[in-house]
């Protein structure tokens, strides 16, 4: 007696929502084929570490942090803790002593780390907390007078709201016009390129949530006088997991486990086609090494962008395939520099190798220029640079769209205007850089403006499609973190394996404040 045919599974794209559905649906049945088709010759995605010259870039700077038991359960399967300690207490709010991990060449080699959360704004070449503390040195560096004008802007936002309806009064509601100026506008405006009056307030809901001038005081005096904060804020958090080698670390050891498991990963694998009838994909076609295959699927899981999978799907309604096709996106340009020196000592008390500024990334607030961020890959593990004693690494981050002057620069011109801007802010000069390396990412944020406005079309429409769901950042849309791009994949899993026909768990995860926030507790479907 035959056995019977096992369901097939594909799932489009190798990055942290891709990856964590193969993973949870394989680890809890054996009743299903899994095959995940990379467009990539390497598994991570946006996630992924990029090598140059023995030296590891992290893309976007991937805090591992998640109130989600779930989600801190895989991780810690995927990569073992390094000694034992843990920052469980301190995601559920218990105060525990936490300290830097250094290099230990006695370690294994495949380990998360526990890093210290430091990110500062460098406004008037100046330092800042991020997120904003009202401490003596914020009022010295601010100046009385500008101090006094954020008080009043803030509270004046306290008793007369404005109506929410773009990003600008969101942040204003929350921090007062003066604050916002400072410490919000000018960075956002790199980010999307557009004027904060002119966004979707929703990126906002969804990346500050309920974080305001209240909570972040509140979290101050939690913290010098020693209280238990069970509701610490995300943008609060103060120490988080990172693989020793960067965050590629953690999704290819996920990808062996999964072919392990007897999952299937094709890479190189651009998927071009998709055939529905009677609402139901029936056939999948992709292009490997310039052939043409095709997979029949009982289900397909989609990280793709939204926009390109409605490109590539047959009969889509004109109205859906309009919004899909104007859904805005923004790219991303890293320049990675290696240097011998940087112009900034480290005057906290904070220790770091070699007394480096402790920072994992610097928010740039300065107008003058157009560089957003920068990473020092140090300090996000010492183990991402070769020689991290003698050299400093770091990562600027530009935000631009594919095709425009930024994005056609050269390497050589991105090089001399990233340098040019570095000067100005006054953190290095050319006689600095001893190496360099370039990555261009296309589509690295969905943006919340354009026809974003109309995406419940597009959502709808695709929810129709009884065997189809989208997950993680692009796949909805969505500018997820990472845990919010897991447990996509995983509620997609879920409704698989007991089958729900209704997808609205998947889409409400970090679009609804506390959805699946606080299920901590929940280990299993």
């Amino acid at each position: 007696m035959k056995k019977n045919k096992k369901n097939e599974v594909v799932i489009i794209g190798a990055g942290p929502a891709g990856l964590t559905a193969a993973y949870y649906l394989l680890k809890n049945t054996k009743d299903y084929k899994v095959t995940i088709l990379e467009e990539e010759n390497v598994a991570g995605g946006i996630s992924k570490t990029i090598t140059y010259h023995g030296n590891k870039m992290d893309l976007g700077g991937h805090r591992f942090f998640s109130k989600n038991r779930i989600v801190n359960d895989i991780w810690k399967e995927i990569l073992p803790i390094q000694g034992k300690k843990s920052i469980d207490d301190k995601i559920l709010g218990i105060e525990k002593n936490l300290e830097e991990t250094d290099i230990d060449p006695e370690k294994e080699d495949e380990v998360l780390l526990i890093r210290n959360r430091v990110s500062r704004i460098y406004y008037d070449k100046k330092f800042f907390d991020y997120p904003i503390n009202l401490t003596w040195m914020t009022i010295k560096k601010l100046g009385f007078i500008k101090t006094i004008k954020c008080g009043m802007s803030y509270i004046k936002s306290i008793f007369i709201k404005r109506k929410e309806e773009n990003l600008e009064n969101f942040y204003i509601n929350r921090f007062g016009k003066c604050l916002y100026q400072i410490f919000f506008k000018n960075y956002t405006e790199k980010v999307w390129g557009k004027e904060p009056a002119k966004i979707s307030p929703d990126w906002g809901s969804q990346r500050v949530k309920t974080l305001s001038i209240f909570k972040i005081i509140t979290n101050y005096f939690t913290k010098i006088l020693h209280l238990k904060n069970k509701k610490i804020e995300t943008s609060l958090i103060e120490n988080f997991y990172y693989p020793k080698y960067g965050p590629g670390q953690m999704w290819e050891e996920m990808a062996s486990k999964i072919e392990n498991m007897g999952g299937k990963i094709i890479y190189n694998a651009k998927v071009n086609k998709i055939y529905k009838k009677n609402n139901k994909i029936i056939e999948l076609f992709y292009e490997r090494k310039k052939k043409s295959y095709s997979i029949q699927p009982d289900y397909v899981l989609s990280s793709m962008p939204l926009k390109d999978l409605c490109i590539i799907m047959n009969n889509v309604e004109k109205e859906v395939m309009n919004i899909a096709k104007n859904l805005p996106y923004r790219d991303f340009i890293i320049i990675g520099l290696v240097l011998s020196d940087i112009d900034l000592k480290n005057e906290t008390k904070i220790k770091t190798l070699c007394n480096l500024i402790p920072d994992n990334w610097i928010y740039i607030q300065e107008e003058e220029v157009k560089m957003g961020r920068i990473q020092i890959f140090n300090n996000w593990s010492p183990y991402l640079v070769h020689d991290p004693y003698n050299t400093i690494s770091l990562g600027l981050e530009y935000f631009c769209e594919e095709g425009d002057r930024l994005w056609n620069m050269t390497d050589n011109e991105l090089l001399s205007f990233a340098i040019s801007e570095l000067k100005k802010i006054g953190m290095a000069t050319h006689e600095d850089i001893l190496d360099y390396h370039i990555e261009r990412v296309k589509k690295a944020y969905p943006a919340y403006f354009g026809s974003y406005n109309n995406l419940e079309v597009v959502r709808n429409y695709l929810d129709k499609i009884e065997n189809l769901y989208p997950i993680g950042r692009n796949g909805q849309h969505h500018y997820n973190n990472m845990d919010h791009s897991m447990l996509t994949g995983i509620e997609a899993v879920k409704n698989i394996m007991s089958n729900k026909k209704e997808k609205t768990n998947i889409w409400s995860i970090n679009a609804e404040k506390e959805y699946l926030e606080e299920k901590e507790d929940e280990k299993s479907i």
